[in-house]
Protein backbone atom coordinates (compact mmCIF):
# COMPACT_ATOMS: atom_id res chain seq x y z
CA UNK A 1 0.00 0.00 0.00
CA UNK A 2 3.08 2.47 0.48
CA UNK A 3 4.26 1.86 -2.69
CA UNK A 4 0.58 3.16 -3.89
CA UNK A 5 0.67 5.88 -2.05
CA UNK A 6 4.04 6.81 -3.08
CA UNK A 7 3.07 6.63 -6.90
CA UNK A 8 0.25 8.48 -6.34
CA UNK A 9 1.83 10.95 -4.93
CA UNK A 10 4.48 11.54 -7.80
CA UNK A 11 1.51 11.44 -10.39
CA UNK A 12 -0.33 13.76 -8.11
CA UNK A 13 2.15 16.62 -7.82
CA UNK A 14 3.44 15.89 -11.70
CA UNK A 15 -0.16 15.75 -12.98
CA UNK A 16 -0.87 19.27 -11.11
CA UNK A 17 2.24 21.22 -12.28
CA UNK A 18 1.16 19.78 -15.91
CA UNK A 19 -2.60 20.84 -14.97
CA UNK A 20 -1.39 24.43 -13.65
CA UNK A 21 0.88 25.13 -16.87
CA UNK A 22 -1.86 24.56 -19.40
CA UNK A 23 -4.52 26.07 -17.34
CA UNK A 24 -2.25 29.15 -17.84
CA UNK A 25 -0.90 28.96 -21.37
CA UNK A 26 -4.91 28.99 -21.89
CA UNK A 27 -5.80 31.77 -19.94
CA UNK A 28 -3.58 34.06 -21.96
CA UNK A 29 -6.39 33.43 -24.60
CA UNK A 30 -8.91 34.07 -22.68
CA UNK A 31 -8.10 36.89 -21.06
CA UNK A 32 -9.04 39.61 -23.97
CA UNK A 33 -12.72 37.95 -23.67
CA UNK A 34 -15.64 39.21 -21.71
CA UNK A 35 -15.64 38.83 -18.10
CA UNK A 36 -18.11 36.86 -18.03
CA UNK A 37 -16.28 34.24 -20.01
CA UNK A 38 -13.32 34.77 -17.89
CA UNK A 39 -15.22 33.88 -14.96
CA UNK A 40 -16.53 30.50 -16.48
CA UNK A 41 -13.36 30.11 -17.10
CA UNK A 42 -11.48 30.74 -14.42
CA UNK A 43 -14.27 28.75 -12.54
CA UNK A 44 -14.14 25.66 -14.36
CA UNK A 45 -10.32 25.63 -14.79
CA UNK A 46 -10.31 25.85 -10.65
CA UNK A 47 -12.88 23.22 -10.00
CA UNK A 48 -12.23 20.51 -12.87
CA UNK A 49 -8.47 19.05 -10.86
CA UNK A 50 -10.75 17.62 -8.35
CA UNK A 51 -11.96 14.93 -10.35
CA UNK A 52 -8.91 13.46 -11.17
CA UNK A 53 -7.61 14.12 -7.92
CA UNK A 54 -10.16 12.34 -5.98
CA UNK A 55 -9.95 9.31 -8.28
CA UNK A 56 -5.70 9.14 -7.45
CA UNK A 57 -6.67 9.32 -3.65
CA UNK A 58 -9.54 6.63 -3.95
CA UNK A 59 -6.98 4.63 -5.89
CA UNK A 60 -4.19 5.02 -3.52
CA UNK A 61 -5.92 3.62 -0.42
CA UNK A 62 -7.71 1.05 -2.31
CA UNK A 63 -6.96 -2.23 -0.68
CA UNK A 64 -4.96 -4.88 -3.18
Amino acid sequence: MRSRSLLATLIGVGGFLLYVGVIVALADHVLPLHWTVQVLYFLVAGIAWTWPARWLMVWAVRPG
